[in-house]
């Protein structure tokens, strides 16, 4: 019914609460890793000109093709007229863009439990309650573990019962950060000290080998690429949206939010600690808060933090689930994701997602939270860009094709220039994320799973 549709404040709120979640409670410690400050700063620019060319994208092809509402798995089943090939396009997009999102709620769930350790340092605690051969389970790990499948299963069953109320309680959780955030700003400030900056762009990491400023932004790209991951998040909720116009302005307002949060934060953070301290740091913010507001400032950013985690775990399984279900709904995923419950919720979809996500939860128990954090935020953000490049693709044969311009005035030309600047970006990005081939290949390793399975899936309609 129109009146559950969600209008663009609450759209923007999903936008914000799933790009500003881990990331920006995690990023200043995984930057400090990769990059000098100046190296970080530039990746940022970069990163934040390449996502608004891509938010562009996603927001021209909310207004000319609104009834695609599946965002890039309609997008790529739409690339071709075939009806098979569409519909294996569109199904390896669905099933690319969904397997990201595991490894996405994971780290952000991950985060939260990082933070709440604030409250529990007994989370950190190496005493070992199982030994077998080289691997020894540590008590902190194990309630780490245990923390974040409580949570990832306490979202699911508030949201088996009322799937409209993740709007209301993303909404109130954005408002708080936000307004956390701000308090942030405003304490670190007086706290920023610029020789924690460095040398301009000198960068060693821990083995002492240097890295030119080019380098430290190709390094640092993928991380802060990380920190724009759900700016497709109205998009993939449109098919829950009142208008299609309230979609493309919340992709725009929400990435602008994120911005000014992202850079400001991540800059002052860099300067209220030493780069020694931020790289293994588990809670940086917190940390930050450390020195000036003596022992309440830690709690304060560490309840704001478990509260935006919270939030943005609620944005990421509402976000994942609809993924399948909406692909069933248009045929290019198996029938079984597409029933919802007497309250709206896709529970089969809702369930498989969440039973996928507690797998990488288990890098928790082999790992430190900053460990287990960096393997699912990279694996994950490697995984979203090949929709995003086919989302690209799509807008450029709408250019080429001039497709939908007949009907709706605009300058293909100005859209060529963002969506050929888009695609440039977009292959630049999956280049540098060759550079660990471990987790690169994990994520193609996803990719091909869902190719196997295709056949099997999907033999009556194949």
């Amino acid at each position: 019914m129109k009146n559950n549709k969600w209008g663009l404040l609450i759209l923007t709120t999903f936008v914000v609460g799933n790009m500003v979640g881990g990331g920006i409670f995690m990023l200043p410690a995984q930057l400090a890793q990769v990059s000098s400050p100046l190296g970080a700063t530039m990746a940022w620019i970069v990163t934040g000109l390449g996502v608004f060319l891509i938010a562009l994208v996603f927001g021209n092809l909310a207004v000319r093709k609104p009834d695609l509402k599946a965002g890039p798995q309609s997008y790529a089943q739409s690339l071709f007229k075939s009806p098979v090939k569409g519909r294996f396009a569109g199904y390896s997009m669905a099933w690319g863009y969904w397997a990201a999102n595991w490894a996405a709620t994971a780290s952000v769930i991950i985060s939260f439990a990082g933070y709440l350790s604030t409250f529990f340092p007994i989370m950190h605690s190496s005493k070992v309650l199982f030994k077998a051969g080289s691997f020894d389970l540590e008590l902190g790990k194990a309630l780490t573990f245990g923390v974040c499948s409580l949570a990832l299963w306490g979202i699911h069953f508030i949201l088996v019962r009322s799937f409209n109320s993740a709007g209301k309680l993303n909404l109130v959780a954005t408002i708080t950060k936000v307004i956390g955030f701000l308090f942030f700003i405003i304490v670190t400030i007086f706290i920023f000290d610029s020789s924690n900056l460095g040398d301009g762009a000198e960068f060693y990491n821990e083995a002492g080998t240097s890295f030119s400023l080019g380098s430290q932004i190709n390094n640092a790209a993928i991380s802060t690429l990380w920190a724009f991951i759900g700016i497709e998040a109205a998009v993939m909720l449109s098919n829950r949206a009142k208008s299609q116009n309230d979609v493309k302005k919340a992709t725009i307002i929400g990435l602008l939010i994120a911005v000014a949060i992202y850079i400001g934060i991540t800059i002052l953070t860099m300067g209220a600690l030493s780069q020694e301290e931020l790289r293994t740091s588990q809670k940086p913010l917190v940390d930050a808060l450390q020195s000036v507001a003596g022992s309440s400032g830690p709690y304060l950013m560490g309840a704001l933090a478990v509260i935006c985690l919270l939030g943005s775990t609620i944005g990421w399984v509402v976000v994942a689930s609809e993924v399948p279900y909406q692909a069933a709904k248009s045929d290019i995923f198996p029938a079984y994701f597409a029933k919802a419950n007497k309250n709206g919720t896709p529970v089969r979809s809702m369930t498989v997602t969440n039973l996928m996500t507690q797998l990488f939860l288990f890098s928790t128990i082999s790992g430190t939270i900053l460990v287990a954090y960096q393997f699912s935020m990279i694996v994950a953000t490697l995984a979203y860009l090949v929709p995003y490049l086919v989302s690209t693709l799509y807008q450029l044969k709408l250019v080429l094709t001039g497709e939908t311009y007949d009907i709706l005035k605009g300058s293909r030309t100005r859209d060529g220039i963002i969506t050929a600047l888009a695609l440039i970006y977009s292959i630049w990005v999956i280049k540098t994320g060759t550079a660990d081939m471990r987790t690169f290949m994990l994520g193609i390793y996803l990719y091909l799973l869902g190719f196997v399975l295709y056949p099997l899936w999907m033999r009556k309609r194949a």
